[in-house]
């Protein structure tokens, strides 16, 4: 089973800007249907992509948004506080290090493909214990002045090797294999 973290990025490598917004992202003409996302049976992310989330769609007045965006597939939340579900959705909010919960998400994920979406901390700790499988950089043309690094980590060669590099639109898409 793959683990795969997958990401929109700019180009000096920021997931969302001081703030935890993703705006500059949305700011950049793309075509929904240009660049696939990966194909999932489980979805990963951290509390401040969560937030960002249910903030920027109005998930928690409008829950039925949450189904139209991931139906009934599982959604794991790392956060270290309490946070709001949208009704009816599948989020678990995990607290404590990754690897004591990659049972609980492997299994949700039934054989299939695990998509870390956010953030660069919580890839990171993936990566660590073993279970980052592919790193798939959407890169935009914007650079910010600082915010959340998309991996904040010391990752050097030959621990990734690069398999795919791609235009889709305004944006290049960069993917590795993980090596162990």
């Amino acid at each position: 089973m793959p683990f795969i973290y997958a990401t929109a990025v700019t180009l000096n490598g920021f997931l969302a800007d001081p703030q935890h917004s993703l705006d500059w992202l949305f700011a950049v003409p793309h075509d929904q249907n240009a660049a696939p996302t990966p194909q999932y049976t489980a979805l990963v992310m951290g509390s401040h992509t969560y937030e960002w989330l249910l903030q920027h769609e109005e998930l928690l007045a409008q829950p039925h948004k949450w189904q139209q965006f991931f139906g009934e597939k599982p959604v794991f939340v790392f956060s270290t506080r309490p946070l709001p579900t949208p009704q009816g959705a599948n989020v678990q909010i995990l607290r404590g290090p990754v690897a004591e919960h990659l049972l609980t998400i492997t299994e949700a994920a039934a054989s299939g493909t695990v998509w870390i979406q956010g953030g660069g901390d919580l890839a990171g700790q993936f990566l660590a214990a073993g279970a980052l499988d592919e790193l798939v950089l959407d890169v935009a043309p914007v650079a910010l002045a600082g915010g959340a690094p998309v991996l904040p980590r010391e990752v050097l060669w030959p621990r990734l090797r690069l398999v795919e590099a791609r235009q889709y639109g305004e944006f290049a898409r960069l993917r590795w294999r993980v090596e162990p």
